[in-house]
């Protein structure tokens, strides 16, 4: 990649951060499960290393609202619309990944 200064950088990567989570909220028929299985991370993850982020800026952000800012609305209504029981074979999936370090 061609050598960017860090400000356009920064906006870059917040611009792919926005797209991807612009993305999932779109795809609420991808389970986190699922995601987790495949890729080893998640909404949940996202909006933990948002926390995190926010953490080590000094920024008060709670465990709900970085939630929120990843699902377009608070975590308990995005599960009763959009969240459905994990099947035996996604269960099995996570499991495995766990074991793998994922």
């Amino acid at each position: 990649m061609r050598e960017i200064d860090a400000k356009t950088q920064t906006e870059l990567e917040a611009a792919v951060f926005r797209r991807l989570v612009a993305h999932l909220r779109t795809r609420t028929d991808v389970q986190n499960i699922d995601l987790m299985n495949l890729a080893g991370f998640c909404r949940n993850c996202l909006s933990n290393w948002l926390k995190d982020a926010a953490d080590e800026k000094g920024l008060p952000l709670t465990k709900d609202e970085s939630r929120e800012a990843v699902y377009g609305m608070p975590y308990a209504e995005w599960k009763s619309r959009h969240q459905t029981e994990a099947s035996p074979e996604q269960q099995t999936g996570f499991a495995a990944s766990q074991a793998e370090g994922h």
